[in-house]
């Protein structure tokens, strides 16, 4: 696999400087016209999808994922409100993820939800995701996707962190009770989050700032070394510290991978899908925007 890391220095040594030289283009990873660059994964289909060919079990199930197979165009390039799109129709399960790998970067795109839902959450909140620091097979995170951290793309939890698969990260995070979701809150001690952890997988954002259905959110992700920032239409509203895995009880850095879009239950578009380098996190973007 080609790796493609923008790392130059450190995170301690300048998470907290701006850059002090010209920041650096944004280079498109969506050509317009292809999904060039880019592979395609197809997880299992729900038993209402009818898949020509793919055989079910004797309880009508599917037991298979489709993988690079995408018959039903899951994913495809279309035209949408007059600029090439990704559609990802969200019939079935499936991850549309970067050919490269990507370390240290400033991630940006734009999301707009369609009209279309799909077993088995037609009677969901629409739902979908962009996965970073994407790493090993497909599958391991939820069957379909690999082991990756995710910036949530769902209706009323944009920007919250989802450790996909056996990934663990640190969020400063409060709860008004142990019945309520923990919060991002960077006056509260760090935390951290793991699927086989105490505080579970997921940390919700905070502020909300995503648009009403139909319309287009901007979706940036800042990654350098260990740590991962979630914006929101331009507010910051998570911010993730030391990324890592554990590899036969050992912490293992988690600071590169692919990049992965998702399909999962909700038709959805993607566009201006760029990334530029960065080598650190501009102190803008550390600050979060709350009342």
């Amino acid at each position: 696999m080609k790796k493609t890391s923008f790392c130059i220095f450190p995170v301690f040594a300048v998470i907290l400087a701006s850059c002090g030289t010209q920041e650096p283009k944004f280079t498109p990873l969506f050509d317009g016209v292809s999904l060039n660059g880019w592979e395609i994964h197809i997880g299992v289909p729900d038993s209402s999808v009818a898949v020509a060919g793919l055989e079910r079990n004797e309880k009508g199930l599917y037991a298979q994922p489709l993988g690079g197979n995408d018959p039903l165009s899951v994913f495809s390039v279309v035209e949408a409100d007059g600029e090439p799109a990704i559609r990802a129709s969200g019939q079935i399960y499936g991850s549309l993820a970067t050919v490269a790998e990507y370390g240290n970067y400033h991630l940006r795109l734009e999301a707009k939800w369609g009209d279309k839902k799909w077993a088995p959450r037609e009677d969901k909140p629409r739902n979908a995701g962009v996965l970073y620091h994407g790493t090993g097979k497909f599958g391991k995170g939820l069957g379909v996707w690999k082991t990756s951290h995710e910036c949530q793309v769902q209706e009323t939890m944009f920007g919250d962190s989802y450790r996909m698969g056996e990934t663990y990260c640190n969020i400063t995070a409060s709860r008004a009770s142990e019945n309520d979701r923990y919060v991002f809150d960077p006056d509260a001690p760090a935390i951290t989050f793991g699927h086989d952890l105490p505080a579970g997988p997921i940390c919700a954002k905070n502020p909300e700032n995503e648009k009403p259905a139909g319309e287009w959110n901007v979706i940036e992700v800042l990654c350098c070394e260990d740590v991962s920032v979630h914006v929101i239409n331009g507010k910051t509203n998570m911010v993730n510290t030391d990324s890592h895995l554990r590899v036969n009880g050992q912490k293992t850095p988690l600071v590169k991978g692919v990049i992965q879009l998702q399909s999962e239950g909700a038709e959805i578009y993607y566009r201006r899908v760029e990334i530029r380098p960065i080598s650190s996190i501009p102190d803008s973007y550390l600050k979060t925007n709350l009342p």
